[in-house]
């Protein structure tokens, strides 16, 4: 017997945890296949959503946030590669270079749930590959549109998307529901809209979790 559950993944494009935390999980749901279905849902949280257009350098971006090194940032990057290798997610060797502005990722996130099956979870990791694995300017409408491409989604409505603000409200209202509900920090895994699996936990952690909230929805 198959239990569905539903999953809001609450995440931002920006964080390096967030493409080990998804990688876990999709790793954990191929374990429980035949026993848990996920219905997936990727739901928007900005940590920077003041970013202005240009950017910011990340190790000083860093700095000013949370007091880090260079030598500890270098120290927690080599960390995170190692996890992100452990779920098949290769991280840009020098890291991400600059810190930019998700919005817009997110609105194409928010309307790509619209455009059919898996189609929303394709692009948050085309969108994770562009900016997490190859450092590229996730800002950007080129950036942007070729992950739609890639991942074989229609570019002129994408587009179309980008040069509105065309769902900027419903992203607001969304981001607005989870820091209300106290997300303060992400990855913020949600199941069944009332248990919290928080951070880029191990396989093991999702697999466990995943596992007993199952049997529970069963009993």
């Amino acid at each position: 017997m198959t239990t569905t559950l539903k999953i809001d993944f609450v995440s931002d494009i920006a964080c390096p945890w967030c493409a080990v935390g998804l990688g876990a999980l999709e790793k954990a749901l191929e374990r429980l296949d035949g026993q848990v279905q996920a219905d997936l849902h990727f739901q928007p949280f900005e940590l920077n959503p003041q970013m202005g257009p240009e950017g910011q350098d990340l190790s000083e971006h860093l700095t000013q946030k949370y007091g880090s090194t260079p030598a500890q940032q270098a120290q927690i990057r080599q960390t995170i590669a190692a996890r992100g290798a452990e779920v098949g997610f290769a991280f840009h060797p020098g890291g991400r270079g600059r810190v930019y502005n998700t919005f817009d990722a997110h609105r194409l996130l928010h309307w790509a749930q619209d455009q059919g099956d898996g189609a929303q979870h394709d692009l948050k990791k085309a969108f994770l590959r562009a900016y997490q694995g190859r450092a590229e300017n996730i800002s950007q409408a080129d950036v942007l549109l070729a992950a739609v491409a890639e991942v074989g989604l229609d570019v002129a409505a994408a587009r179309a998307v980008l040069d509105s603000d065309d769902l900027s409200l419903a992203v607001r209202e969304r981001q607005h529901f989870y820091t209300q509900a106290g997300i303060r920090s992400v990855p913020a895994v949600i199941v069944n809209d009332r248990h919290l699996i928080s951070g880029g936990q191990p396989v093991e952690v999702f697999e466990q979790a995943l596992r007993q909230i199952a049997a529970g929805e069963v009993a």
